[in-house]
């Protein structure tokens, strides 16, 4: 991958986006890739960087304030304890500075245990009824839910998707986005649509390696 990012950055400017914290995206593209890009947006650019240097920074707890904020984590903590799954771990709700990231199973469980929860939330679709309730217990919160990965799904205020970080790329006339999440209700699909974008949808770093060289040839 980093030997196709280095010939991408010689044709265009490059940028990552992504839900999770600044930590967690450096640990998923590696520190070797930083270097390629122009651009992090971690929590879908609501904290960002911009060669490697602080962008700009926006909070959930500013917009919802604290006392809505609490109202809704308490509801989902209660909610948390009464599902009935086959293992449990650590760590259900993480708060993120421009979201929150809610797992039924829990953060803290391994690899193995989330490729299980995978295939259970598959037939069982505890994540997907857990939305559904959120959105008729909240209906004037003006808050999105997205699910993604294996185990979690994000909540966060209705704008505030992969499409937020759109605002910071107003100079170009072209902006492709390539990203696996692209179905209805999947964390790329927004900005996988978004009028802004030339969206392709990918299976992994193999066929987004394949699509960048056919599209940029490189």
């Amino acid at each position: 991958m980093i030997d196709t990012l280095k010939a991408l950055k010689q044709k265009v400017d490059i940028a990552v986006v992504g839900g999770s914290d600044l930590k967690k995206i450096v640990e998923q593209i590696t520190e070797a890739l930083i270097p390629e890009f122009l651009y992090i947006f971690s929590e879908n650019g609501l904290y960002s960087l911009k060669e490697g240097k602080f962008l700009a920074k926006t909070s959930i707890k500013d917009e919802l304030g604290e006392e809505r904020l609490k109202t809704f984590i308490n509801f989902c903590l209660k909610y948390l304890a009464d599902i009935d799954i086959p293992i449990k771990r650590g760590t259900f709700i993480e708060y993120r500075n421009g979201m929150l990231n809610i797992s039924p199973i829990g953060r803290n469980c391994s690899q193995e245990e989330r490729d299980a929860f995978e295939k259970y939330d598959h037939e069982h679709k505890i994540r997907a009824k857990f939305v559904e309730t959120l959105k008729q217990q909240f209906k004037d919160y003006n808050l999105k839910f997205s699910i993604g990965g294996q185990i979690s799904f994000d909540v966060f205020p209705i704008g505030w998707d992969k499409t937020f970080c759109l605002r910071y790329l107003e100079g170009y006339n072209e902006i492709h986005f390539f990203g696996d999440k692209t179905f209805e209700g999947g964390n790329d699909y927004e900005i996988f649509v978004h009028e802004k974008t030339v969206g392709h949808s990918v299976t992994g770093p193999q066929d987004t390696i394949k699509q960048l060289k056919e599209l940029f040839n490189i």
